[in-house]
């Protein structure tokens, strides 16, 4: 018995308009910067042109990207609303794989701006299996003093013990697969925001990612049992924006361009990694055909990472110990740099930045059920 499991950041999976940037320049887009725009009712309707305008292409090319994944069970992050998940499967991704995500959870998280993580399952897998959804628990509430996890370096970053550890969620759903147990854990950790304290923007939110990656791990051994987990069927997906390699991208289109593979001495997923907790399964492509996500801030900044993870327990990392997942790139925009031999063809209308499927990439395996 097979499963396909996939975890995609879908970007901005949005219902509604953001007119924040009238007044904060850092929310405006580019675009609009252009035009002397001295109006906030104009800068309202130009704002809805805009995305009215580039959403459609947007959202082909993230239908066609979950489509590619053929996945029984995604696990989806950034999404404002199941009314904008409901729009977009009706509208969209029904017209690529016809009837099938018929189960779609998502509960409200911590996010300030309304993205949060969600679920989309078919009622049965390719095999024919039933896709049973047993319960589906959100756990927005947790606090560093619940899992006594505040710390000096947290405190330091103006952060208080009293508040909540997810930034997003942690959204635990229990699955039956034909009569096979199996319980994902969909994350989408604190972001890397930009420099601060002296700091580069992944390093002054490290501590915070990595209590979440803790608290993640605390859900799952207070679930299991702690001697327990690594004999059990779980996985832990989503976009933990956080990485232990990369893959510096040196040069210029007119130079040219060189790549050179690094590990981090340092990662929030270490928690993760570090005694066997879970195996990350990217790890068993090619280590300069891992990333999921180009970075570029100008030529003197640019690499691609692993953003986007399937975690799989000891016991179904095992099980499935031949097998590889897949990476979905077909929705990056032309400006991605790709190292050679591994090109491929742009959905139709892509451009050299958007239209684009996302700014991540699906990753997707199909998985043997022990």
């Amino acid at each position: 018995m097979s499963l396909r499991l996939a975890t995609f950041n879908v970007e901005n999976l949005l219902t509604r308009f953001d007119f924040t940037g009238y007044r904060n320049q850092l929310r405006q887009d580019r675009v609009l910067r252009l035009f002397d725009v001295r109006s906030e009712g104009v800068y309202q309707q130009l704002e809805q042109a805009r995305v009215v305008a580039a959403t459609d292409d947007t959202r082909q090319m993230t239908a066609l990207a979950i489509a590619d994944t053929d996945a029984d069970i995604i696990c989806l992050q950034e999404v404002d609303s199941l009314a904008a998940l409901d729009a977009f499967e009706y509208g969209y991704l029904y017209r690529m794989v016809g009837s099938g995500y018929r189960q779609k959870f998502l509960l409200e998280g911590n996010d300030g701006r309304g993205i949060d993580v969600a679920v989309m399952l078919r009622e049965e897998t390719r095999d024919g299996q039933r896709i049973e959804v047993r319960d589906v628990k959100s756990h927005v509430l947790v606090t560093y003093r619940d899992f006594g996890l505040f710390t000096d370096e947290l405190a330091s970053l103006g952060h208080h013990v009293d508040d909540k550890v997810f930034k997003r969620d942690c959204l635990q759903v229990d699955l039956l697969i034909g009569d096979v147990p199996m319980m994902l854990y969909v994350v989408h950790l604190k972001s890397m925001g930009g420099a601060r304290e002296g700091m580069d923007g992944r390093h002054a939110t490290m501590p915070v990612r990595r209590a979440e990656a803790l608290a993640v791990r605390r859900i799952i051994e207070d679930h299991f049992g702690a001697a327990h987990a690594g004999t059990k069927n779980f996985a832990i997906c989503g976009d933990m924006n956080d990485y232990q390699e990369r893959i510096d991208v040196i040069g210029t289109r007119r130079t040219g361009y060189r790549f050179e593979h690094r590990e981090e001495p340092l990662s929030a997923l270490d928690v993760f990694s570090a005694d066997g907790f879970a195996e990350n399964v990217v790890k068993r492509r090619d280590p300069m055909d891992r990333w999921t996500l180009y970075h570029a801030r100008g030529p003197q900044e640019q690499w691609l990472c692993q953003l986007d993870y399937l975690w799989l327990s000891p016991a179904l990392a095992k099980a499935n110990a031949t097998r590889k997942p897949e990476i979905i790139r077909g929705g990056q925009p032309y400006r991605t740099v790709f190292p050679p031999g591994q090109e491929i063809d742009r959905y139709p209308r892509t451009g050299w930045d958007r239209p684009k499927a996302s700014d991540h990439c699906p990753v997707v395996m199909t998985l043997d059920l022990p």
